[in-house]
């Protein structure tokens, strides 16, 4: 279900409104480059400054724009188990293909808490699941323990974008679950080192700029090309660098896809736009792949 390449994709923005036009025209490069699927309402897509309604029209509009060519897995994760039972319920009925259930944040809740969140989600609906543990945003990780006992007690739970920045995780989740449990990095840069260990796939910002690069890395992986696939990483170093070291998610690919001509850089506050030395660095960094 979730093996193979997905775009965490951005939400443009124009005056305040979602860019329909912009929107539509990222998703159909997506399908061209040859992704496996996307994530629209993740972290890369703003989803904490969406309104509810806001938060539904762009699921909606990827499944609309995706047309069935491509998978759409629906960020729907919330600090609230309520708030991410409606929005998955929703996405349910909407038409997504899956949900991606980003690890409460700011609350902090234990693991045990941890594990009754997702089992009333899981209990909610038949949507498979993508766990996400993402500690640098939400302070705490889904355990390794905490995701096997899901795994056996929830059957639509069946995968996890880890983003912890730990390839040794992999190992642990891989030792601990079940063989068709699917693991995807959430780490463009390291992405190659965790399908080493046995991940499947990527959830990826960069694919918002470089798409065909990364389902090309990722095949390589997969199909144990590791030569190529270091190749291509090696290559494009400079640039995972830049779109993770000169400010916060989503900010640096916002802007990146913004001076492609693909859409503007709006934000929604309290993220802002880059600073003019940051952006100049930005600028140089694309040029230097000609992607600008």
């Amino acid at each position: 279900m979730f093996q193979g390449t997905f775009t965490a994709l951005i939400t443009p923005f124009r005056h305040g409104e979602i860019d329909t036009d912009a929107f539509r025209a990222l998703i159909d490069r997506q399908v061209a480059a040859g992704l496996d699927g996307i994530v629209p309402c993740g972290t890369t897509g703003e989803s904490p400054t969406l309104a509810r309604v806001e938060h539904l029209r762009v699921i909606e509009l990827a499944v609309k724009y995706a047309a069935g060519r491509i998978k759409v897995v629906a960020g729907t994760g919330a600090n609230a188990t309520a708030e991410a039972i409606e929005l998955t319920t929703q996405a349910k009925r909407i038409g997504v293909d899956g949900t991606l259930q980003v690890c409460p944040y700011y609350n902090k809740p234990s693991q045990e808490g941890l594990y009754q969140h997702y089992k009333a989600i899981a209990e909610a609906t038949d949507l498979p699941i993508m766990l996400y543990s993402i500690p640098g945003r939400s302070v705490i990780e889904i355990s390794v323990e905490t995701i096997a006992r899901l795994a056996a007690d929830c059957p639509t739970i069946i995968a996890n974008k880890e983003a912890g920045g730990d390839p040794e995780r992999v190992t642990q989740i891989k030792a601990a679950l079940p063989d068709d449990f699917q693991i995807l990095s959430g780490d463009d840069p390291l992405t190659i080192e965790f399908m080493k260990r046995g991940a499947v796939g990527l959830v990826s910002v960069a694919t918002n700029l470089i798409p065909s690069v990364m389902v090309s890395l990722v095949k390589a992986m997969s199909e144990g090309r590791t030569a190529d696939a270091e190749a291509i990483q090696a290559q494009y170093e400079p640039l995972f660098k830049a779109l993770m070291s000169l400010d916060t998610n989503p900010v640096p690919i916002k802007t990146a896809v913004s001076l492609q001509g693909h859409c503007s850089d709006e934000l929604r506050l309290p993220l802002v736009n880059l600073s003019k030395d940051n952006e100049d660095a930005l600028r140089k960094t694309l040029r230097e792949f000609e992607l600008i």
